[in-house]
């Protein structure tokens, strides 16, 4: 404990002018004295730690002093600062913010970042992904309510493994101890998410991908073609990344969609029908039907209108 708070401190001090003895107890959780002690022993070290006194004094490392940048190139340490700080930030992660401290040392100064990383978080509990985090981390079974793709609501335990980032939303994958199988949960559809004391060992043989399980998933992949008029084109280019498109004279659109089952996808149902009358599906013939089936019950509900 006492060598890491050490290299920490030697970065912190790497990466800030002055910082005073206090600054430096509080951080780490220590006493003043202790923070004297490490000091000496950084010095002892060889590493050029100079005292600055009066009230805005503290500690400093000689200026010129620097770390070796040959392990990494400045683009290379700007872009995983820039992840890093990203990931730090959804998941509170105290181990993350001191690999920035370090990365700092050897990054580029005062240039300005031509990355930049959001991983919105808005779409999920704020607490459900540090708690998962933790989850994977200490191998607890977690437990929560969720909502299927048919809106069939369900509480399961499982035992999670790891979390994805993809479509511009949180998953979970791990093993479903409700259903028996390896499961993947999207993290906007758990509710009442908890961390029991019961731990799992990993016992249990992740399944890998083969080129044979996909090939069914493959089959039942249909072209779904539509038509965007030109107030819509925007809109439909953020929901639907490379695809087949073509442009025409009248300002419209036409885009060629791969899509897993597409008469029972509703998730698609939902996009297609949001853009009002911006969008006019083409092809399959039987999701029109479907979409005019959906439209005709929402009319419905506005009656008395």
């Amino acid at each position: 404990m006492k060598l890491e708070r050490l290299i920490s401190i030697i970065y912190k001090l790497l990466n800030h002018e002055v910082l005073s003895a206090s600054m430096l107890a509080e951080e780490f959780q220590v006493s003043q004295r202790t923070i004297y002690r490490d000091i000496d022993a950084i010095c002892a070290a060889g590493i050029p730690v100079i005292s600055y006194q009066g009230t805005k004094g503290g500690y400093g490392i000689m200026d010129g002093y620097k770390m070796d940048k040959s392990l990494l190139g400045s683009y290379d340490v700007d872009s995983l600062i820039t992840v890093l700080h990203s990931l730090s930030t959804v998941f509170e992660d105290e181990r993350a913010k001191g690999t920035i401290e370090r990365l700092k040392t050897i990054g580029t100064e005062h240039q300005t970042p031509s990355l930049a990383v959001d991983l919105e978080t808005r779409r999920t509990d704020p607490e459900a992904l540090p708690h998962l985090r933790k989850a994977i981390t200490e191998r607890n079974i977690v437990r929560f309510d969720y909502i299927n793709g048919k809106n069939e609501r369900t509480t399961r335990d499982m035992e999670p493994i790891r979390l994805h980032f993809k479509y511009g939303n949180w998953y979970i994958y791990g093993y479903c101890l409700t259903r028996q199988d390896y499961r993947e949960f999207r993290l906007s559809r758990m509710m009442n998410v908890i961390l029991i004391q019961e731990t799992f060992q990993t016992h249990r043989e992740v399944p890998k991908e083969t080129a044979s399980s996909n090939r069914g998933w493959q089959d039942q992949v249909e072209d779904v073609v539509i038509r965007v008029g030109s107030e819509a084109l925007a809109e439909a280019l953020d929901q639907f990344h490379q695809v087949d498109r073509q442009f025409h004279a009248d300002g419209s659109m036409t885009m060629r969609i791969p899509v897993y089952q597409p008469l029972e996808a509703r998730w698609l149902w939902t996009i297609l029908l949001g853009f009002g009358s911006g969008a006019e599906v083409l092809e399959p013939s039987a999701l029109r039907g479907i979409l005019k089936e959906q439209l005709q019950n929402a009319l419905k509900l506005y009656e008395d209108v």
